[in-house]
């Protein structure tokens, strides 16, 4: 008994029509027609997965845009407000000392702040250094291996 069936061709959904005698679900195409099917169809799955990643791709630097722009914004804000509690402490100051003196002692207190905080940095900069010189001595061992010299 032979039976007409429906075979997909295509991811797409296009259909091909093939007839069998046997009933273990092969189709009767030939191996070269099912590879030259598979070398049409190939370029075409890459081609739309490599859009679809650019779409998600675009869709995550928008977000991480927004993101970074929300980030920028309240960093701003944060700096207004440190700016006014700078006022701040010179308008109190200015309850018990002239004005040009609270000035003064709210500066000296921010230089001496800024001070600390530079001398933490350079420390932490030392600290750091020895990892890139090691590193360096690594990279030089390597390439002088490469080079087939002894270092």
């Amino acid at each position: 008994m032979d039976e007409t069936r429906t075979v997909p061709a295509s991811p797409s959904g296009a259909t091909a029509t093939g007839s069998t005698g046997r009933h273990d679900g092969r189709s009767d195409e030939t191996v070269g027609a099912l590879v030259h099917r598979l070398s049409e169809q190939i370029p075409e799955l890459v081609r739309s997965e490599m859009r679809l990643a650019q779409t998600e791709l675009t869709e995550k630097g928008r977000k991480a845009g927004l993101g970074i722009g929300m980030f920028s914004a309240a960093g701003l804000l944060a700096y207004f407000g440190a700016a006014v509690l700078i006022v701040t402490a010179i308008v109190a100051l200015d309850l018990v000392l002239p004005l040009w003196a609270a000035c003064l002692i709210v500066a000296a207190a921010l230089f001496l702040g800024a001070g600390l905080v530079a001398l933490a940095g350079r420390k932490e900069m030392k600290a750091a250094s020895p990892v890139a010189a090691s590193s360096s001595a690594c990279v030089k061992r390597v390439v002088a291996a490469l080079k087939g010299k002894q270092a």
